[in-house]
Order: C-alpha cells, then sequence, then structure tokens
C-alpha cells in the first residue's frame, strides 16, 4: 500500500536528517497518502506554529513524489520557492525520487505525469487551459486562505481606463457615459472620509449603473470591452458586493465588484477533483462543520492536530481590571501596561511587536513611545534592530513576521474583530443579517481567530510572552473561544522579569 510505502520513506528521511520539532509528520503523511490512494478528499488542520515554521510540509511531499500518477500541488509563491529551492532538491537526493516537477511557467503537456505546482493564483485561473482533467488530484497547502483567495480571484475591477475604453467602442454615446460617470463621481465624493478609502455603493449609485446599462443595451453590447461584459455578467447576479474605491487626491474611483459567498464557486471545483486541503485556521473544530459548508465541500475526511504543549506553549498575560477598548480611559491604561511590559523585556535581543490596528490609537501610542525610547520605536518598518519596538497594525504584521526575529514580547492591544467602519465589512454583515443568520458567529469570529492564531505564531517560537489587552475577552460570552483558539498558554495576571525567562515557563493553565 501507498501509505506504508510512504511511511517507511518518510521515517528513513527524518531518521537521517534528525528531525524531532514536529510529532506529527508520520501521520499526517499517511493521511495524505490514504486521500490520494482513495480518491477521498480531505482537511487537515495543523497548529499555526507548525504553519510559521513549515515544518509539516515534508510530510505531504513524500507522499506527492511517490504518487505515480498526475498531481498538482498549490502554494502561495513564497511556499514554493522554499519548496523548489531547498525542500524538494533534499529528499530528492536523500530518497533517490525522480518524479518530474515542474511549474506554471514550464507547463509540458496533457500527457505529463509528475507534480504540477502552482499559485492559488495560477490554480483558480488557469485550471482550464493547463489541461488539468476532471478527478485530478489537487493538494492546497494554505486553506485559511482559500476563501480569500477566491474571492480575489472573483473580484470584478472597473478603473478610469476602463471608462475611456467603453467610450472608445460607442463614441456615439460619448454624452450619456461621461454624464453617469460624472454622477457618479459627484455622489461617490460625498462619502464621508474612513481609514478604509472606501465605500459601499448606495442604492442611488446602484441606480446610475443600472441607467446605463439599460440605455447602452439599445447598442451592441458585444462591442463593450470584456472587463465591462463580465462586471455586467456578475453585476447582475444576487449577492455581490458592490464597493468603491476612492482616490481623492487624484479625483476619480474604481469600482469593484465581488461575490458575498464563494461557495457556489468552489462547490463546481469540488465536483472536478480529489483535494487535500493542508494548513489550518479553517476551523476551531477538528469537525471543521462551519469551514466545510463556507466552501461547499461534502464528503470530507476532516483531522485535526493541535499544537504541542511542550514547544508551542506561551505565557498569555491578560491583566485584569482594564476598561474597553471603546472607553475614554483606554489608552492611559493601555499605556501604563505597555511601560511596564517594555522596561521587563528590555534586553532580550529581540524586537518588540506592538500590535495596534485602530489607526489614530496607532499613531498616538507610537508617538508617545517615539519621545520616550527614541529611534527604538519604529512604525510598520521591517528594518529592526536588536532593541526595536515595533509598532504595526494587524495586515502589516501577518505580512513581516517571517522576516524579522520572533519576538520574545508581542503586544496585543485589541482584538482582532473585523471593523463594521470598513464598508466591505459592513457589507457582508448585511449579507447575513438579509438571511437572519448569525453574522458574528458565522463571519467575524472565524476570522478574529484565524488571524489571532497566525498572529502569535511567532512568539510560540521563544515560548514567549503575549499581552492581551482587550477586556472583551474576559467579559464577552465569545472570549473563552478565543482562549481555546490560543492554546497551549499559561494565563498569568501578574508581571516580573521571570517571565522573559523560558525556563520559568509556569504549569500550563490551559493545553
Amino acid at each position: 500500500m501507498l501509505e506504508v510505502d510512504v511511511h517507511q520513506q518518510l521515517h528513513a528521511f527524518l531518521r537521517d536528517q534528525g528531525e524531532t520539532r514536529w510529532p506529527h509528520h508520520l501521520s499526517v503523511a499517511r493521511l495524505v497518502a490514504r486521500a490520494l490512494r482513495l480518491q477521498r478528499s480531505a482537511l487537515i488542520q495543523v497548529s499555526a506554529a507548525a504553519r510559521y515554521r513549515g515544518h509539516y510540509r515534508c510530510s505531504y511531499l513524500v507522499p506527492l513524489l511517490l504518487w505515480p500518477g498526475f498531481v498538482v500541488l498549490v502554494a502561495p509563491v513564497a511556499v514554493q520557492q522554499r519548496l523548489l529551492q531547498t525542500d524538494i532538491p533534499k529528499l530528492s537526493e536523500c530518497l533517490g525520487f525522480k518524479k518530474p516537477v515542474c511549474t506554471a511557467h514550464q507547463w509540458p503537456g496533457p500527457h505529463f505525469n509528475g507534480l504540477l505546482i502552482l499559485s492559488p493564483r495560477e490554480w483558480l485561473l488557469q485550471r482550464s487551459e493547463l489541461g488539468v482533467q476532471p478527478k485530478s488530484l489537487v493538494l492546497l497547502d494554505g486553506v485559511n486562505e482559500l476563501e480569500g483567495w477566491t474571492r480575489q480571484h472573483l473580484t470584478l475591477s472597473l478603473d478610469l481606463q476602463d471608462w475611456e475604453q467603453l467610450r472608445w467602442c460607442y463614441p456615439h454615446q460619448t454624452q450619456l457615459l461621461r454624464g453617469a460617470r460624472a454622477q457618479l463621481t459627484c455622489s461617490i465624493f460625498q462619502h464621508p472620509v474612513n481609514p478604509y478609502g472606501c465605500s459601499v455603493l448606495t442604492d442611488a449609485e446602484r441606480q446610475i449603473l443600472e441607467h446605463l446599462h439599460h440605455d447602452l443595451q439599445g447598442c451592441d453590447l458585444s462591442m463593450s470591452p470584456k472587463s465591462w461584459q463580465l462586471f455586467w455578467q456578475q453585476y447582475s447576479h444576487s449577492d455581490q458586493l458592490l464597493w468603491t474605491e476612492i482616490h481623492r487626491e487624484q479625483g476619480s474611483f474604481t469600482l469593484h465588484c465581488a461575490p458575498i459567498d464563494v461557495e457556489p464557486y468552489l462547490r463546481t471545483v469540488w465536483d472536478q477533483q480529489t483535494t487535500v486541503l493542508l494548513g489550518g485556521g479553517g476551523d476551531v473544530h477538528a469537525s471543521a462543520q462551519l469551514y466545510a459548508k463556507t466552501l461547499g465541500i461534502e464528503d470530507l475526511t476532516c483531522v485535526q492536530f493541535g499544537a504541542d504543549r511542550h514547544t508551542e506553549a506561551i505565557q498569555l498575560y491578560i491583566p485584569d481590571g482594564l476598561p474597553m477598548p471603546n472607553t475614554p480611559e483606554f489608552q492611559a491604561r493601555i499605556m501604563i501596561q505597555i511601560h511596564e511590559l517594555l522596561a521587563l523585556s528590555r534586553g532580550m535581543g529581540r524586537p518588540t511587536v506592538l500590535v495596534i490596528d485602530d489607526l489614530p490609537l496607532k499613531a498616538q501610542i507610537a508617538a508617545l513611545l517615539a519621545a520616550e525610547f527614541g529611534s527604538r520605536v519604529q512604525m510598520e518598518t521591517p528594518s529592526l534592530g536588536q532593541d526595536s519596538i515595533l509598532v504595526t497594525g494587524w495586515d502589516y504584521w501577518l505580512q513581516v513576521q517571517h522576516h524579522i526575529p520572533a519576538p520574545p514580547l508581542l503586544v496585543i492591544a485589541t482584538l482582532p474583530i473585523p471593523s463594521l467602519e470598513d464598508p466591505r465589512v459592513a457589507g457582508r454583515v448585511a449579507y447575513y443579517k438579509r438571511r437572519r443568520q448569525d453574522w458574528f458567529r458565522l463571519y467575524l469570529l472565524p476570522q478574529t481567530l484565524r488571524m489571532l492564531q497566525d498572529a502569535i505564531a511567532p512568539a510560540r517560537e521563544q515560548k514567549g510572552v503575549v499581552a492581551l489587552l482587550d477586556a472583551r475577552v474576559i467579559h464577552r460570552s465569545y472570549g473563552q473561544q478565543i482562549l481555546d483558539a490560543l492554546s497551549p498558554y499559561a494565563r498569568i495576571n501578574y508581571l516580573d522579569p521571570s517571565l522573559f525567562t523560558p525556563s520559568a515557563l509556569p504549569l500550563l493553565d490551559h493545553a
């Protein structure tokens, strides 16, 4: 059986490499081999720390390289570089694998029986053009990002150049097109400024687009640019999120249209192939029912490998008595906590990271810290010294965390609950409300847990301290679910120098 061969080969490789950092290599490899052999889709979830380190990747590479037929591996570009430059050459050298490996740029033809490596964008965009046959075998590394990748792929955008192309196609309708765009510009620029630089289109703005479409139907719509044809086609479907990105300095805007629910699109993908979804953060529950429903996957084998309580535990500092983030006292009180934490962690030889997503609060705290600590304080830059203090938002931290040393102290000012002030978030929440569904449990909370797990992964490298200064984790009903997602940890509510001594890690409160 394939599982036996995979187990023996991987065991020999791990023994030769002295690899003992992750205990689930053989189990994951057997599960992937079983999914390939039975052609039954599977979801294999690993911990955020395992994803951050990438330790699990040799576990799926061995069955993929031993599989005798064609198989597709979908992975982000950064992961592909590691696979092609390090992991696959090392496995091939040690175990003598001869399976051909190609990327999208080297696609050899329909009779290829090797390993084809694609980026998520290439997989979503070109799986038909590249000759991927129905019932093909696909392993997708990075399931926590799949919904976002798919929605981004399905997003259609129209900017100033697209309007100009439409005018060139219908020169006799120049007055109509200029009038519609002028009406939209006037209305859109009356939207209040927000930190996100975008707004959901109002009903009146939608009517301007609908009237334009109706007036152009008297012409030959097949003459329209392809971008407009696709936009009108998707715009006509129900449950589309239509928003505009406002470029105030240029006096222009970009229209975006994307499906709120990606399940109908992905369901057709699963019908054409056997897929092994590997990564984590898809669902906090091992059964992954919510994740499978969101992505339209049925008949799925689900396995979850939790974090190792001996090597991935953090010290989770949650102080008592802090005010809620939406109160006037919040900034002053967390500044006291930040000062105490910085004083205790100084001299650790690694940067400290403060994650503050609220834009005014982030700027205010960065200014106050810079006045005291000078050039040690850096705002969203990867150029850090050993004793630097990085002040950053969530998105930037998740982008650069692989490129800077793992912090011994990670301070989280507020939970990363998507803000309803973001028009795109508000649009998705309205979608759930129209269906009388629990928008917090189905959308906001899963997004929060996923981001938290990924954000604290580097701190697990150091058995570091994660300071969570948001009192909602204590006083709100969903707080326990957040704590469960952060396990394993030792929860503490005091500060002393021993917190930054790895050997002094307390007995775990939660595993």
